[in-house]
């Protein structure tokens, strides 16, 4: 039986770009990167070419990118290297209400150890961010601003740019990062136009494999060494470098730059079928907004819960999530925060998409939810 894999936002399937690659590092390409004969070479010359690939991706420089375990690893390197660096006197850190959980744990953590104020910015009734409710809470005490570029539950698309032209022309001392996680390789992204010091980007979400991330770290900003223990890295982490899935990373990027807008044409497309098939069931109900990004799509199903509706749909082997994979299952908030009632974000089901998706995925889906909305509520 065919299986419709609809969780691209959790994680993505391998392209075989990625995974020749990685194979070719593991057989052929094997040296320790810091060794200093022939096969050490040939492992710093497969990593080198990665980084300039992402760099050049992100208009970056290729010293600006630090490889990274993932973007967890990636966000906590910047958040808490700013607050060394730039958080002694200046203790208030600006970030929005609907934040992964590397950036709320880590916040939570510095404003109940550590004393910061932390100022979670809302959107407004009809789930839209305004970019001077972040810079209306930016002052002098100001030392960092986090925001995510698209919301990885709902598709939400915050103004990142708008925010961080503005706090850099008023407050030119405040940090930025951005988790760009759901947007990288989705949207063109350039990391001096977004005026960003800190971008953190994830290789599984954009078919590369898990365990490989990375950090932009603007030139000149302060970046603090948290993995001792190795010069790797330039001296900003310690620790061999994992050559074969960095240098899937880069093949993975590589094969995806020259098709973003094609990709985003084509998944916008698939996104709109799915909205007019949704809409036509009983009930259903789209969270995402329809100015947000093509590639997510949450939905509530009344009176089923999501764990129950996921796994009706595992059974078709159609695959979805109740949420962000982080979360295991557990409620995060989103929703509530994106217009959802309690009640409703129990009900919640999210479709993410990828350009290896098509109608026959999306006609499985919404057969789907129409014969399980049935068969569960007359159980």
């Amino acid at each position: 039986m065919t299986e419709h894999y609809l969780d691209n936002a959790a994680t993505t399937k391998p392209c075989e770009a990625a995974v020749k690659k990685a194979v070719e590092c593991l057989t052929e390409c094997y040296g320790n990167p810091s060794s200093l004969h022939r096969a050490g070479l040939r492992a710093q010359q497969a990593m080198n070419r990665s980084r300039a690939v992402i760099a050049k991706a992100l208009g970056a420089d290729e010293r600006e990118i630090i490889f990274t375990s993932c973007a967890t690893e990636s966000t906590n390197m910047a958040l808490l290297s700013t607050v060394a660096a730039y958080g002694r006197k200046r203790r208030k850190i600006i970030t929005s209400a609907v934040e992964h959980a590397s950036v709320n744990q880590t916040l939570e953590h510095l404003e109940r150890i550590e004393g910061f104020e932390i100022v979670k910015i809302k959107p407004d009734d009809t789930g839209t961010y305004h970019a001077e409710d972040f810079i209306n809470a930016a002052d002098e005490n100001t030392c960092l601003i986090t925001m995510m570029m698209v919301n990885n539950e709902t598709g939400h698309v915050l103004p990142v740019q708008s925010v961080f032209t503005s706090i850099k022309r008023r407050y030119p001392h405040i940090i930025t990062h951005c988790d760009a996680v759901q947007a990288f390789m989705k949207y063109p992204i350039k990391a001096k136009s977004l005026c960003a010091d800190f971008i953190s980007i994830s290789g599984h979400k954009i078919h590369a494999p898990k365990g490989i991330g990375a950090l932009y770290a603007r030139k000149g900003v302060k970046l603090r060494t948290f993995i001792h223990g190795g010069k790797q890295e330039s001296g900003r982490r310690g620790g061999t470098e994992s050559v074969p899935l960095i240098a899937a990373f880069g093949s993975a990027v590589e094969e995806l730059i020259p098709t973003i807008a094609s990709r985003f044409e084509y998944v916008s497309g698939l996104n709109k079928s799915l909205r007019e098939k949704l809409s036509s069931l009983p009930y259903v109900r789209i969270l995402s907004p329809e100015n947000g990004s093509p590639y997510v799509l949450s939905v509530i199903i009344p009176k089923i819960r999501s764990e129950i509706m996921l796994h009706y749909l595992e059974g078709r082997n159609v695959y979805v999530s109740s949420g962000s994979a982080c979360s295991k299952g557990a409620g995060s908030g989103v929703p509530e925060i994106f217009g959802a009632s309690q009640q409703e974000a129990d009900s919640v089901i999210r479709i993410s998409l990828c350009h290896e998706n098509n109608i026959e995925d999306i006609e499985a889906l919404v057969s789907g939810i129409e014969s399980g909305m049935k068969e569960i509520m007359h159980r």
